[in-house]
């Protein structure tokens, strides 16, 4: 992945951009490399957030169906409509590139989705909460454990919100210092301090963190303290890029990680020491293991994606296609098909029984694949680009019908809650950023029948 100091990760937009911006009056952060970083002035005092007395900022499903904007953008009061707004910013969005190439022959690859279908309808949006990101290529940052409960960065905080009580709750700072209490002679743990969170996951009462300088940070949820955190490499090009929470086929639950240093490592979940150790010929901007715990997708800055045993990251397969580097994957839960989001604005689709040739390339709107999720049931495959398009895909379909969520701000993460009832999409943004909430749409087809 791309190797930025932290002095330059606050306005990459000179860079690359020049985007029109509007907030309140009539400015608005929408593009994918100015991004919302941590502020160093902020250690997480988040008390002003909740204050009652503040204007109400939420929006909810009703008030939705009455023409307001799901994310409470004022368009009356702006000199240009909605739709002249995506017109605008789907002609000069930019779309960050590592290896220039042309996308000519990728057309003829396209599948052809029919659009339109609505899975998850919209429910709520606050502004209570708000995800941020550190870098502006890795966006997992916002994980969902249940309907009501889902867990994201806001600056220098891991918060929970609560979608059943309205409320949110910080339940990490690392800004101030982290003292592990789960140490043991020739345990790798490390007091650490002001850690910038650049990607994590919860899963099963555990919250594991990466971070900007290669830190690893292990919290059990119903725990006050941290049980486990430390600097996994002393790399200068270090970044934690992604990490991974699984069961191994023993049944063992295992935490893994993908560094900038080109090096995937295991950790054994309850005493956190260093199991495992693989290299790679290139950073590692993810990985993913598969249902069974017995492969792992290894994705990184290469045109190619890997499929590595588990047990001893030996690469069994590798595959061909993409163009540019790749920094998303997920495996349906049967294990059969596994999803990897590209750069080069696509998501391929694998077939493990036959992996010579992708079988599907699905299309984003306007920019790279950051983020895929599947539900636990497998029916639906969502996947995010860096900002304002979610495209959810019905699997039962084949992938040939979806939903496409519009909104407008960087896109921090999604999740499915796992009983697949709820979608959840962080939006970081300075003016407009966000929790947004959709519930799955059931269609009672035995009432028909009755009827």
């Amino acid at each position: 992945m791309s190797q930025f100091q932290n002095h330059e990760l606050e306005y990459m937009v000179d860079d690359y951009y020049d985007m029109t911006d509007f907030d309140d009056n009539n400015r608005f952060e929408a593009t994918e490399s100015q991004r919302n970083v941590v502020d160093e002035s902020l250690d997480s005092d988040i008390e002003d957030d909740f204050d009652e007395s503040k204007p109400k900022t939420d929006t909810s499903a009703l008030e939705a169906r009455n023409g307001k904007d799901i994310q409470g953008i004022p368009w009356e009061r702006l000199n240009f409509t909605r739709d002249k707004y995506r017109e605008t910013r789907l002609k000069e969005y930019k779309n960050y590139e590592n290896l220039s190439s042309s996308r000519k022959e990728l057309e003829k690859e396209f599948k052809q989705v029919e659009k339109g279908h609505n899975s998850y309808d919209f429910q709520f949006n606050t502004r209570l909460v708000k995800s941020t990101i550190v870098h502006f290529q890795l966006r997992n940052l916002l994980w969902a454990t249940s309907k009501h409960d889902v867990y994201l960065m806001q600056n220098y905080s891991v918060m929970h919100w609560s979608s059943l009580l309205r409320r949110g709750k910080e339940v990490l700072n690392v800004a101030k210092p982290i003292m592990p209490t789960l140490k043991y002679p020739g345990s790798l743990a490390q007091n650490l301090s002001r850690v910038q969170i650049s990607t994590m996951a919860v899963k099963d009462n555990l919250l594991v963190a990466g971070g900007f300088q290669g830190e690893l940070i292990c919290k059990h949820l119903c725990q006050s303290e941290v049980a486990f955190s430390t600097k996994i490499t002393t790399d200068e090009n270090a970044i934690t890029n992604a990490v991974d929470i699984y069961c191994n086929p023993n049944g063992s639950m295992r935490v893994m990680t993908a560094n900038n240093d080109a090096q995937v490592r295991v950790f054994d979940a309850g005493n956190f020491a260093c199991l495992s150790r693989f290299s790679f010929p290139w950073s590692v901007n993810n990985t993913s293991v598969s249902p069974d715990g017995k492969l792992i997708a290894i994705l990184g800055d290469s045109t190619e994606c890997l499929i590595a045993d588990a047990q001893d990251g030996k690469v069994v397969e590798n595959l061909k296609g993409h163009l540019d580097y790749s920094f998303a994957s997920a495996w349906h839960p049967n294990g059969q098909i596994l999803a990897t989001g590209n750069q080069d604005t696509t998501c391929r689709l694998w077939d493990v029984r036959n992996l010579s040739k992708s079988m599907a390339v699905l299309k984003g709107r306007m920019g790279a694949i950051r983020t895929i999720r599947f539900t636990s049931d497998g029916r639906f495959m969502a996947m995010a680009e860096p900002a304002d398009f979610v495209h959810i895909f019905d699997t039962w379909s084949d992938y040939a019908k979806a939903q496409e969520i519009d909104l407008f701000g960087e896109i921090a993460g999604i999740s499915f809650s796992p009983d697949t009832e709820t979608l959840f999409v962080g939006v970081a943004d300075r003016t407009y950023g966000s929790l947004l909430e959709f519930n799955r749409r059931h269609y009672n087809y035995y009432l028909d029948s009755i009827l």
